[in-house]
């Protein structure tokens, strides 16, 4: 497949195969308006037509690599029910020619039982669980749709994920309220065994006006900041931190495994569940619609001119400042809907969170050269803990 310059184009897929439905109504949720997109659909479950179409065109388009991953996420994708995902794997396997093919799945974790969770074991499927922190933290927006509390049902799924010996990592939102207890949010996610953790900034706005429940820029930057301070030092190669991760392959000159940090996007794209293709999970609307792989292959609207144009947008609207900026290596100007202020000198497109990343990544970068060297060296990136054990006691 190439792009209409001639170059190849790779891509993923996040799929919302029941669309933005939820059995939650976390107060901060983006993603439950996109329902006004279509105002007719009564159904929200993807056609069977729909997901056959989708397997095979998504293993077509990889038919060149070895490893094939699907994302399934929501709304809620448990809503579906077993026998949805049973009928996935069955046609995975029919036009995966034999080739390793691994299913992620991003829960609030609520549906969670012994039949769903023996399901994900047997398939080995890795599972994401969409927790905020200790309950008090937790329940401050991931309620229920009558405002009540939501964390003693996701720890219930969580516990039966265990139970079964489900792979599973963690996805914490952070937004005003937890941002500012990082280390009790980082020593609970542990304490309920995950070891690889995502932590995705809450950055929510509507007619240009940010939302009361967003973490600040600062904030932003001291939470991440606090956390890495106690990581660095107790858990490298013990607990990973997909922020932490990310950072250390900019500061090996690495390609960013998060899209956020790359400096051109594009080829994470978003699948509702019609069959309709969006340019990304936070650009679904009018605009950004692709169009449908009903009617058009999902791998020539991956490659057109248009996405490859919002791809390098990234880049082309970067402001002056951030092209001069010493850790533009690191972040890149981050994603384009947080591009929302103006910079000091009055252009537009500064990060509202632009001033936590600087700060958290001129606090981190001598421990990642540190980190980096001994990668460069052959040696384990987790021998800094030592070094720092060493110097604060002065040996």
């Amino acid at each position: 497949m190439t792009g209409h310059s001639g170059e190849a184009v790779r891509f993923q897929i996040m799929a919302k195969p029941v669309g933005p439905v939820c059995n939650l109504g976390c107060r901060y949720c983006f993603y439950v308006d996109k329902a006004q997109l279509y105002p007719a659909t009564t159904d929200w479950r993807m056609p069977e037509e729909v997901l056959d179409s989708y397997i095979r065109q998504y293993m077509e388009a990889n038919s060149s690599h070895n490893g094939v991953t699907f994302a399934w996420q929501g709304g809620e994708p448990t809503l579906l029910g077993l026998d949805f995902y049973r009928r996935a794997i069955a046609l995975q396997r029919k036009y995966g020619d034999g080739r390793c093919i691994e299913n992620t799945l991003q829960t609030n974790g609520v549906l969670l039982d012994d039949a769903w969770c023996a399901f994900l074991k047997e398939h080995d499927f890795l599972v994401g669980i969409s927790i905020d922190g200790p309950e008090h933290l937790h329940d401050s927006y991931r309620v229920d749709k009558g405002g009540n509390p939501s964390f003693g049902l996701v720890m219930r799924g969580l516990e039966r994920l265990v139970k079964h010996g489900v792979r599973f990592n963690t996805l914490t939102v952070v937004h005003q309220r937890n941002a500012l207890y990082p280390i009790e949010v980082y020593e609970f996610l542990k304490s309920i065994g995950s070891t690889f953790l995502q932590f995705i900034p809450l950055v929510e706005h509507k007619d240009g006006q940010i939302s009361h429940e967003s973490v600040g820029g600062l904030a932003w930057g001291e939470f991440l900041g606090k956390i890495f301070e106690r990581w660095v030092r107790m858990d490298v190669a013990r607990i990973y931190v997909q922020m932490f991760d990310t950072a250390l392959e900019s500061w090996l000159s690495l390609p960013q495994s998060l899209c956020f940090f790359r400096s051109t996007c594009g080829a994470a794209l978003a699948m509702e569940h019609n069959g309709d293709l969006y340019a990304c999970d936070h650009f679904v609307d009018i605009e950004h619609h692709l169009g449908n792989i009903m009617e058009t292959p999902m791998a020539k609207l991956a490659a057109t001119s248009s996405q490859i144009m919002f791809g390098n947008a990234k880049l082309d609207a970067l402001p002056s400042c951030c092209r001069q900026c010493d850790v533009r290596f690191a972040c890149n100007g981050e994603c384009p809907r947080n591009r929302l202020i103006r910079t000091p000198d009055g252009e537009d497109g500064l990060n509202w969170l632009c001033a936590g990343y600087k700060s958290f990544f001129h606090q981190i970068d001598p421990y990642m050269k540190y980190m980096a060297h001994q990668i460069t060296l052959r040696r384990p990136p987790a021998n800094i803990m030592a070094f720092l054990k060493d110097r604060e006691q002065g040996k």
